[in-house]
């Protein structure tokens, strides 16, 4: 397994190597490009563990990704502690800072990982060939290195924007390059890696040229529409979002492109139960493209924490959620009773095998997530009596594919394209009921977003989603003061039990309350600057010296 390996043999070698390290040469160099170095790689099982220590790190990020990219829009509040100061709460009241620990945690873990892709890059480019490490060999590890190299810089420009690009590992760049040669070097990085990846891999954690083409599309997608510069977060005036500029039809047509490779392969397809695509016993499945592995605490790096932060407390429904839908009227996002997304998505109430049931509504609770809680037989209800970390954390899946290329067609002005592929992810959702409300007649912004939100629901793509399509001021600003728990009845225990009499102690007051506290914190805080994410602080809370900051922390 590729955390056993990262464990016994890369870990201790990494040990001294920091996010950016002690040469002031930012180029690569070394091994791969033929430079004559030597190398302590000699042997197959060296090589895939030096190429496997890149897994680590963001093994770590499962549930840190949930708190950046679900807390900071209108969809979630996060109580991970009853100190509203601590730092997830501060992510989803938009205090957050550049001391916030998930913020440092994202971005450092992403950089050690980027560290360790280099160091795989360098090494097994330089190490010889022999009947214990074959040339085949050595391409593989190389690919899977940089696929998460370039991976990984795309997750922090979308996050973070202009970021350093630290390309050796001996570098010790803190220059912030531009947007576009961030994007540039993710592509590179990506389209040398496909060669050497096999067309696919029956383990979705091992990178694949399926993988490459998934990601490459989501690339192009969001490179085409122009990512917002820190020129025009200044430049917001209010909480009026940023206006959309024109979108670049070259990188959406190859968004386009790239994910006809991955929907023409025929590797992948989107699974006739939807319930199926999570869940332990369906890891996997071949809706998944890319996932990161998980065996759980005490094994991996890290759990799944995804599971368990959107599920915290199991059968002690009142006991606050480190994170969870912000409002009772998000079980209704989704319209309609026959989309089998809002069952899996929205999860009001759950039985466990010994006839314990969390009600997980008002007024005792606060609706979660329900994907990831571990279910008997995957059934609709019934739950194992605990909430293990180990599920595999789902990052790239058939129906985004579907989505990304939807979404380049729209803004391509080709929505009867891209109509079939909308209608062809609500088919599988409404099943028998397709005809009866599922199928969609016209395709308008609204439609495309809703059906973004409405399938990837808590998969932490929606704050991503809003910075592209530049709506994140106006969905918080807009959305929120009309959620139930936004009302004046709820500001405080007080107000709760003097305006609901007939519930007596039945009902949560105090978690109410804070919900209260929560969603008008979101509006009264929203700023321009959450565009973005600060550049943090190290793990040690020292600067890391990348400056300028981003605009607004």
């Amino acid at each position: 397994m590729k955390k056993n390996l990262f464990l016994q043999v890369v870990l201790p070698a990494l040990v001294s190597i920091a996010l950016l390290s002690c040469s002031d040469d930012n180029n690569e160099s070394g091994g791969e490009n033929g430079g004559g170095s030597s190398s302590s790689v000699t042997t197959r099982s060296e090589a895939e563990a030096l190429a496997n220590a890149v897994y680590g790190p963001l093994q770590t990020l499962s549930s840190s990704y949930t708190f950046l990219l679900e807390s900071a829009t209108e969809t979630t509040i996060s109580f991970e502690e009853v100190d509203d100061s601590k730092d997830g709460p501060q992510v989803s009241i938009f205090e957050t800072t550049p001391s916030n620990w998930y913020a440092i945690k994202v971005f450092n873990r992403l950089y050690k990982s980027i560290g360790a892709a280099n160091l795989a890059i360098e090494e097994i480019s330089a190490a010889n060939v022999s009947t214990s490490l074959t040339e085949a060999d050595k391409n593989l590890f190389v690919a899977r290195a940089r696929f998460i190299r370039g991976y990984n810089y795309f997750q922090l420009v979308q996050l973070f924007g202009e970021v350093p690009l630290v390309l050796a590992s001996n570098s010790t760049e803190r220059s912030r390059a531009s947007i576009d040669d961030v994007y540039t070097q993710v592509v590179t990085d990506l389209t040398e890696a496909y060669s050497g990846l096999p067309a696919s891999d029956s383990n979705k954690s091992n990178p694949s040229q399926g993988a490459v083409n998934t990601i490459l599309a989501k690339v192009y997608l969001t490179w085409g529409q122009n990512p917002i510069t820190s020129d025009e977060i200044s430049a917001i005036s209010g909480t009026t979002d940023p206006s959309k500029p024109t979108v670049d039809t070259d990188k959406l047509q190859k968004a386009v492109e790239y994910a006809n490779k991955v929907i023409d392969s025929g590797n992948y397809q989107l699974l006739a139960d939807y319930n199926g695509i999570w869940g332990v016993s369906n890891e996997n499945n071949a809706e998944v493209i890319f996932s990161i592995h998980h065996d759980g605490d005490g094994i991996d790096a890290q759990g799944n924490h995804q599971t368990h932060c959107g599920f915290t407390w199991p059968k002690s429904a009142r006991t606050d959620p480190h994170i969870s839908y912000a409002d009772i009227t998000l079980e209704n996002r989704i319209p309609g009773d026959y989309d089998t997304r809002k069952l899996f998505s929205y999860a009001t109430r759950v039985e466990y095998t010994d006839g314990v049931v969390d009600t997980l509504t008002w007024p005792v609770s606060i609706v979660r997530p329900g994907k990831w809680i571990h279910r008997i037989n995957d059934g609709t209800y019934r739950a194992v009596d605990e909430q293990p970390n180990n599920i595999d954390h789902i990052d790239f899946r058939y129906a985004e594919v579907l989505l990304i290329k939807a979404e380049a067609l729209f803004f391509l002005g080709r929505s009867s394209e891209a109509l079939p592929l909308i209608n062809q992810i609500r088919e599988r959702a409404y099943g028998g009921h397709y005809e009866h409300g599922g199928r969609l007649t016209a395709l308008t912004a609204e439609v495309l977003y809703n059906e973004w939100d409405y399938e990837l629901a808590f998969e932490q793509k929606h704050w991503l989603n809003l910075v592209r399509w530049r709506t994140l001021l106006s969905q918080v600003k807009n959305t929120v003061p009309n959620y139930e728990y936004y009302k004046s009845e709820y500001q405080s225990a007080a107000t709760i039990k003097e305006a609901f009499p007939e519930l007596g102690n039945t009902v949560n007051a105090a978690f109410y309350a804070r919900v209260y506290k929560h969603l008008h914190a979101k509006v009264d805080n929203l700023h321009g600057k959450f565009y973005r994410f600060p550049i943090p602080l190290s793990e040690d809370y020292t600067s890391l010296d990348v400056t300028p900051q981003n605009p607004g922390y």
